[in-house]
């Protein structure tokens, strides 16, 4: 048998679409041609990345209270980029993050200026913020239809803890529940259970609406 042209297949090396093989990625990046982009885009990003982590290294090398704030940065940093996307979470997050920090210092600013000698009532007080912030996120994201938007509810209940912290400097008796029975408010009407409360309302009002009509045209019929 003889074997046709055409059959005998050959390996060939990947060309630039000017004829010529193209250049690996270093090359590339060393070439720093104009006309392409990635190598252009990619060399600054390079320089600095490597100063940005020589920074971080002689700063987290001062101290271990250095290398913790760095190492905190860092974190932060990670989970901003990976949550780049769902702003709605991020902005959860932070407001969270925001009203724990508020609601710790409120507490401990009410024990200070009662001159309160035990700092049991402040762990109290900030676990039961704390736990109440938690509560607000997990409620936002447990809800499978939200009417609205997730972080924004989350928002709105963080904010209300605020409040409640800051009555709690002057009443702590009164911090810790009006933050939950905040929670809970703005959890109720920021979810679908709020939404299927108000549909059935609507439809009560229609029904009603429509017997009164009937009651009507019946007494002008009389």
């Amino acid at each position: 048998m003889s074997r046709t042209p055409g059959t005998r297949t050959s390996r060939t090396s990947r060309t630039d679409g000017r004829g010529s093989p193209s250049p690996s990625r270093l090359g590339r990046l060393l070439r720093q041609d104009k006309n392409d982009p990635w190598a252009v885009r990619m060399l600054p990003r390079i320089v600095f990345g490597l100063a940005a982590a020589y920074t971080f290294f002689m700063i987290a090398s001062q101290s271990g209270s250095s290398f913790v704030m760095v190492g905190v940065v860092l974190l932060l940093g990670g989970a901003v980029w990976l949550l780049r996307r769902r702003t709605q979470l991020l902005l959860a997050l932070t407001s969270t993050i925001l009203a724990t920090a508020f609601t710790g210092y409120f507490s401990a600013v009410g024990d200070a200026a009662r001159m309160s000698t035990s700092a049991a009532v402040t762990g109290t007080a900030a676990f039961g913020y704390w736990a109440l912030a938690g509560m607000a996120l997990l409620g936002a994201w447990m809800v499978k239809e939200h009417p609205g938007r997730r972080g924004v509810t989350v928002v709105i209940a963080d904010v209300i803890l605020v409040i409640g912290a800051a009555v709690g400097m002057f009443v702590p008796e009164a911090g810790v529940p009006i933050g939950f029975v905040g929670v809970l408010a703005v959890l109720a009407v920021r979810g679908s259970g709020a939404k299927a409360v108000r549909a059935r309302a609507d439809r009560l009002r229609q029904v009603i609406g429509r017997s009164r009509r009937r009651d009507a045209r019946k007494t002008a019929d009389s």
